[in-house]
């Protein structure tokens, strides 16, 4: 996935919304005001041998699951900018399948609506 579709899917959940309250550089993805995901341009120098750098997006995660996916995928690394036992980033390099991506992403929507009071998942989940 590209970052556009990946745009478009983290938009695609009820109630998410966009908002860039670090910057233009980095855009948010909220539900119900709750960041679940963030998306920018790769940092920390990492890219082709072009010099191209590929988009990082920051995920919520269980800690055992963040682990694992750490261990089987080389462009999952712990959450850049994030509390790394909670937090992934994925370089969406083009190595992980896509369904891959939006399981991560559906888990990082659902970990942050599971701490929401149950009036306001009521209100979320009943468009799912």
């Amino acid at each position: 996935m590209n970052q556009e579709q990946v745009k478009e899917y983290l938009l695609s959940k009820p109630q998410s919304f966009e908002d860039f309250p670090f910057g233009p550089e980095v855009a948010v993805f909220k539900v119900k005001g709750k960041m679940f995901a963030t998306l920018a341009i790769g940092k920390m120098g990492k890219g082709d041998d072009e010099g191209n750098l590929d988009w990082w997006m920051n995920l919520k995660c269980d800690p055992d699951e963040a682990s694992a996916l750490r261990d089987i995928f080389k462009s999952v690394i712990p959450g850049y900018h994030m509390n790394k036992r909670l937090w992934n980033t994925i370089i969406l390099d083009g190595s992980i399948p896509p369904g891959e991506i939006e399981r991560m992403i559906d888990n990082s929507f659902m970990l942050v609506i599971n701490k929401m009071s149950k009036k306001d998942q009521t209100s979320i989940l009943i468009h799912l």
